[in-house]
């Protein structure tokens, strides 16, 4: 990024960030359990603190020369500490994960149940459930299915080893991360530092994959190596071990979240550009991407026992009316307009009109990587951008699927600070104990306005003359 004329020490942002994610774990913990106003008001107002505290110390790291990629992964690993203990943030969807592999440990299909159906609405789980979900079967795939299983049955229906447990697989789900986004930068002729901080070491990977312990984190992690190792083996010559490895990896990650097919089309362009570019070369290598994931989709169904119900659930999640997801934005205005009718179906239309327009946008770009005008691991994050904005349903966790692949491309300077700004947003988005503020609508304002001012005072220590380092090593 652009120098800044107040280059903070990296060591004191390193720790004034852990003194964030230190303040919000306890915060968060007094917020899930607090009756009184008061504590849940004070408790607001030292997680979102906290939050910004984070922030703030990753936002002025990335405006001086960077340190070493190690550096940022001890970083990376000392800020993830106290999240391993916090509660669930952000969202209740790993009550969801616990409560589907219960119902995948008792022999029923998690893809065709709800958790309320195959468990009892007497179930502890279940009441920990979101109220939308607990009808809802499961939309993931059987790889996450088995996962969630494993979980249920090793847990034995206790909901904090359970969450442990689904902590522990996102965070291996964030080593796969840290390993590939390198490497991915390598192949785009990127900064490793630059991809490692914006992409990994970015607020959201920590809210979301760590804290909220979001499959999110599986699905990158197996998706981007995959499409490391692949990318890899096209850069001399084609290594068809390397490819059919990373093409493996890949279809794994889509059968935990279906969008990772995404990368299955960049690898097959890059591979139809290597043998020539030609259409021919295109559809030949479109169609052995879609028969490997037919065999590895098949080999993973039949093997976890889970069957092929996942095909039947993939369209879920846009059963949801996300307020965040710009194609439900017109229907949404014509209902407060015409009503609750007129909702639904403009709605309607507008995915509709967003499903032609991702399908437009890709192959727009798939034809950009094909001539060579867009590099691959840009063209992944494009397409998965493109996914997520006109997709049915977005939620912030969801802007990293296209974050951290652009991070690890060569971006445009200017695409840098409107990165930093839309994870800065999205990062403070949804209140971190993820509750219902209903009628406390004056302790949730409270409660963010004590929290930024505690960080706009962090910001003026931090900037001041004394905390400013002279001297700054060249970034390599």
């Amino acid at each position: 990024m652009d120098s800044h004329p107040a280059l903070v020490s990296p060591d004191r942002l390193r720790w004034t960030g852990f003194c964030g994610v230190a303040l919000l774990t306890p915060a968060a913990w007094v917020g899930a359990v607090a009756s009184s106003s008061g504590l849940v008001a004070s408790a607001l107002a030292a997680s979102v603190a906290g939050i910004g505290l984070l922030v703030l110390s990753w936002a002025l790291l990335g405006r001086a020369p960077l340190p070493s990629p190690s550096w940022l992964l001890r970083t990376l690993a000392l800020w993830c500490g106290p999240l391993l203990v916090a509660p669930p943030l952000f969202s209740r969807d790993v009550f969801s994960y616990l409560a589907q592999g219960e119902v995948a440990a008792r022999g029923l299909d998690p893809n065709a149940v709800g958790p309320a159906t195959g468990l009892g609405t007497a179930s502890e789980v279940v009441g920990r459930v979101g109220s939308y979900w607990r009808d809802t079967p499961s939309p993931y795939g059987p790889l996450f299915g088995a996962v969630e299983r494993v979980i249920a049955e090793v847990s034995a229906g206790d909901p904090v080893a359970g969450v442990l447990l689904h902590r522990l697989v996102c965070l291996l789900g964030l080593v796969l991360i840290g390993w590939a986004v390198p490497r991915l930068a390598a192949v785009a002729g990127a900064s490793r530092r630059t991809a490692l901080w914006l992409g990994v070491l970015n607020p959201l990977v920590l809210w979301h994959l760590v804290g909220g312990a979001h499959n999110d984190s599986v699905m990158l992690g197996l998706m981007l190596a995959g499409t490391a190792v692949a990318l890899e083996g096209l850069r001399e010559r084609v290594d068809r071990w390397a490819v059919g490895a990373g093409v493996v990896l890949i279809s794994s990650a889509a059968l935990v979240k279906l969008p990772a097919l995404a990368a299955l089309a960049v690898v097959g362009t890059a591979l139809a550009r290597r043998r020539g570019g030609s259409l021919r070369d295109f559809l030949l290598a479109g169609l052995g991407m879609v028969l490997a994931f037919a065999v590895v989709s098949s080999s993973v169904s039949v093997l976890t026992g889970l069957g092929f119900g996942w095909v039947r659930a993939l369209g879920t999640p846009g059963r949801v009316n996300s307020w965040l997801a710009p194609t439900n934005w017109f229907g949404f205005l014509t209902g407060g307009l015409f009503g609750a009718r007129a909702t639904q179906a403009m709605i309607g239309v507008g995915k509709a009109i967003g499903f032609a327009m991702t399908v437009c946008g890709v192959g727009a770009v798939l034809v950009g990587q094909l001539r060579g005008r867009v590099g691959a691991v840009a063209s992944l994050g494009a397409v998965l951008g493109l996914v997520v904005v006109l997709g049915p349903v977005v939620q912030p966790w969801y802007a990293l699927w296209a974050m951290v692949p652009l991070a690890a491309s060569r971006l445009p300077g200017r695409a840098v600070p409107w990165s930093v700004g839309a994870v800065a947003v999205f990062a403070v988005l949804v209140p971190p104990s993820a509750g219902d503020f209903t009628g406390r609508v004056g302790s949730l304002v409270a409660g963010y306005a004590i929290g930024a001012v505690v960080v706009w005072a962090a910001f003026l220590l931090l900037t001041r003359p004394a905390a400013v380092r002279v001297a700054v090593p060249a970034r390599a």
